[in-house]
């Protein structure tokens, strides 16, 4: 009886550690990623979206807002990567830039940044938006455009793109998303706000299946595994096989050039050569002649 109650006990303490293992498991490579869906506060972040400033390239669908600051690698990297797939879903792509506030007295933005956002902010230029991304941030330098510092009017745009974000991170946080940017907040198919702290790739899958966007956008598919089609050379039919190598033709022995594979007959009629002479031979020469023996004998 004894043995059944130990036996019994490691049983259940074994059971008690997979099943905290699983929870820890799932809470830390699968729950965290998962966007969360707005259920207290949708109306006050719609109207701030709404009433925000974002920048299109245009689409007329659906609306995807990514917020995030010029700096940020983890929002270049989803813009790069997955707003093509998103747009190949017919959803319009809207982009609003903040410049971060001061932090413990370390300035987080430039006076070039903070200039580029308040002109973002009052103008909503597209192009402008695309050649500050495309730049380097230490090579941009935001020649033609007002400074926001010393400027009343365009230092309080940046101050209230600074709320904006403070107050949208604030609303997300009670809906309990911890906040990390990109932020990503769209409306799923049956019409619920959600919100994405995207900072992570591990998270971008939920986004696109909710939107129902590919996983891939300018993939060719023509072959079976979806890389291109062999192709097939002139020869046996096979796409195996190799084509003969071409050659470079070989001159003759006189010098001429000869004439390309492709190139049309020469019609003209060649130089006449006279026949040669044949050489004449020489005189056969007559053998000499044996000398005589002397017949006289000395007696």
């Amino acid at each position: 009886m004894r043995r059944f109650f130990v036996w019994s006990a490691l049983a259940a303490l074994i059971g008690l550690v997979l099943a905290i293992g699983g929870v820890w498991a799932y809470q830390h490579f699968y729950a965290r990623f998962q966007p969360v869906t707005v259920t207290r506060n949708q109306a006050e972040i719609q109207q701030m979206l709404d009433e925000s400033s974002w920048l299109s390239a245009g689409g007329g669908g659906e609306p995807v807002y990514i917020i995030g600051y010029r700096d940020s690698a983890a929002m270049q990297r989803y813009e790069r990567e997955e707003a093509p797939k998103l747009r190949a879903a017919g959803v319009e792509v809207r982009i609003i830039v903040f410049a971060r506030p001061d932090r413990e007295g370390l300035a987080q933005s430039t006076a070039a940044e903070r200039a580029t956002v308040a002109e973002l902010w009052l103008t909503r230029d597209w192009t402008l938006y695309q050649r500050w991304t495309a730049t380097p941030s230490n090579n941009w330098s935001a020649a033609g455009i007002p400074a926001a510092d010393g400027n009343l009017a365009r230092g309080a745009v940046v101050d209230i793109g600074r709320t904006f974000a403070a107050d949208l991170g604030q609303a997300l946080a009670q809906e309990g998303l911890r906040i990390s940017y990109p932020l990503v907040i769209w409306r799923d198919r049956e019409g619920f706000m959600k919100a994405c702290a995207c900072s992570d790739s591990r998270s971008w899958a939920f986004v696109r299946d909710d939107l129902d966007a590919p996983d891939r956008v300018g993939a060719s598919t023509s072959g079976a595994d979806g890389g291109p089609p062999m192709t097939a050379y002139p020869g046996d039919g096979s796409p195996e096989s190799l084509p003969y190598p071409t050659l470079p033709p070989i001159a003759p022995a006189d010098g001429q050039p000869v004439p390309a594979p492709d190139a049309a007959p020469n019609t003209s009629p060649a130089p006449t050569t006279p026949p040669a002479r044949p050489a004449t031979p020489p005189a056969p020469r007559k053998a000499p002649q044996a000398k005589k023996q002397d017949d006289t004998t000395f007696f």
